[in-house]
């Protein structure tokens, strides 16, 4: 350890971290009196579940220790939670009555307002074991990476995040980062992810940028907002809509942002388009089925994964041509040759016995090449 960084052991009782607690849209997260930020720019949105939240508080009821928060001191005396977000919001949720926990021998749910007197005065005189660190803001993310081993670790857009903070982050997270933000109601259907994980952000900027999202949020690190993102964004999901109306579980996930950058100035006939689609998904040959989204605009099979002939097809070919090459003549070993289909898949041959030939590697390169 560097002689630079300095921690400090404390012990805060949850009254003390619970005075002055806020948590808005606007002001961000605050307790301890309002000079901790609960919430930093590299911190991610409160992800904990009830299960999650309502163990925080069985273990404060029980007297059994938590995990211990690591605090970073700001310059202007102030303090930042480095790790303990989940566990501090989830306390200070409770008191503030917006859950309940099963309490007693028949685990009844009460919310903080309806424990008995000395029940409440117990979970308030709790004490969290809380080292505070002091030092450089540039070591700041580094601490944080080294002690957030346990639990979720941050996502790289996360960390991202803090490494561009500013006014784009904030207001992408307000756009991009919550389950009521507009990003998660119109994009749920079409992305993968979770979208309080910085996900389906991280997503619209490498659609935006060709995959290069340091070098996105480097550039609009001091933008006002994140409206240009949030646009484009829009756009993609509204042209995914016009062009293949009818959803299909497949199309979650699909990269749709590439896909609306290299077609969304080409003219499209939908009614044609869904019909090829409904073709292709009941093809059996078809084995990757997000792919016929692009394959339809574009045509590369690539897109499809389509099935191949197995080993036992492939045998039964071999000796039925007596291991003869069918274009050259030529006899080979069966591990220098390769299966073809006489009829093209894309013309209508199957990938069947029926179908297939054996082809010498050099005849067979050829071939798919003309």
């Amino acid at each position: 350890m560097e002689e630079r960084m300095k921690i400090e052991f404390r012990q805060v009782t949850i009254r003390e971290l619970y005075e002055g607690y806020e948590n808005n849209d606007e002001g961000g997260v605050k307790a301890f009196g309002g000079l901790l930020d609960v919430r930093p720019p590299y911190q991610r949105e409160f992800i904990y579940g009830d299960a999650e939240k309502k163990a925080v508080i069985k273990t404060v009821m029980n007297g059994f220790p938590l995990n211990v928060m690591y605090w970073a001191k700001r310059d202007d005396g102030t303090y930042e939670v480095m790790d303990g977000q989940q566990r501090s919001m989830s306390i200070c949720e409770y008191l503030e009555g917006n859950f309940s926990v099963p309490v007693g021998e028949k685990n009844m749910p009460k919310a903080f307002e309806n424990l008995q007197g000395d029940v409440q005065k117990e979970i308030l005189d709790y004490k969290l074991t809380v080292y505070v660190c002091t030092g450089k803001a540039s070591e700041k993310l580094e601490w944080f990476r080294t002690i957030n081993i346990a639990g979720k670790p941050l996502t790289d857009q996360e960390l991202l995040n803090a490494s561009y903070a500013g006014p784009f982050v904030t207001d992408a997270k307000k756009k991009f980062s919550k389950s009521s933000a507009p990003a998660y109601s119109i994009g749920k259907n079409y992305l993968n992810g979770a979208c309080l994980r910085q996900e389906y952000l991280e997503t619209a900027i490498k659609w935006i940028n060709g995959g290069d999202v340091m070098g996105y949020m480097s550039a609009h690190q001091k933008d006002e907002n994140a409206n240009e993102l949030w646009e484009y964004f829009r756009k993609v999901i509204e042209w995914v809509n016009a062009t293949f109306p009818k959803y299909r579980k497949e199309m979650k996930g699909v990269q749709w942002g590439y896909i609306y950058n290299r077609h969304k100035d080409d003219v499209l006939n939908a009614a044609e388009i869904e019909t090829e689609v409904a073709r292709l998904m009941a093809d059996s040959d078809v084995q990757s089925k997000p792919g016929i989204y692009e394959y339809v605009l574009d045509g590369d099979e690539k897109h499809l994964g389509i099935r191949l002939f197995d080993a036992n097809t492939k045998r039964e070919v071999y000796e039925r041509q007596n291991g003869v090459c069918n274009i050259c003549k030529e006899h080979f070993e069966i591990e220098q040759m390769e299966a073809d289909h006489i009829k093209p898949w894309r013309e209508g041959g199957r990938t069947i016995a029926e179908n297939c030939q054996m082809l010498c590697r050099k005849c067979n390169r050829e071939k798919g090449g003309k």
